[in-house]
């Protein structure tokens, strides 16, 4: 089965900036949307949503992909403020690049060959659970 296609018809992902959203119609029917804040040339993708109707059906995927998709062709940095952005960029490390550096370690996204703020977390938790560290 094509990805793009559900049951009710073909998957179409637009941007709406007057809603300040992507959002995904299959058969003309609003599937799903991505909220976003644009500010200058920083995106702020908020949160994902897409109709219990047609979850299950690779919307949100669709939806994600769009909205990396289009920040890259329109040279925006990304702040993926939403969940499932977040982890789907975890499982497409190819996107992690659209994440401003400084701005990775808020979200909890590393790029996997550098552990180095993977272990300067586990040490600052590991300092915060000591007895002495209380004591400072």
């Amino acid at each position: 089965m094509d990805p793009s296609a559900t049951a009710a018809g073909e998957t179409v992902v637009t941007d709406n900036p007057a809603e300040s959203r992507y959002e995904a119609h299959v058969g003309g029917a609003l599937a799903g949307f991505v909220v976003y804040h644009l500010r200058g040339q920083r995106i702020n993708l908020i949160h994902t949503e897409v109709d219990p109707e047609f979850q299950g059906a690779g919307v949100a995927a669709r939806l994600a992909r769009y909205s990396l998709d289009d920040a890259r062709k329109r040279h925006l940095a990304v702040l993926p403020s939403c969940p499932y952005i977040r982890s789907w960029i975890r499982k497409h490390p190819e996107y992690l690049d659209l994440v401003p550096e400084d701005s990775r370690a808020v979200f909890g996204l590393y790029d996997k060959n550098d552990l180095s703020p993977q272990i300067h977390q586990r040490r600052c938790r590991k300092r915060a659970a000591t007895p002495e560290a209380e004591a400072t």
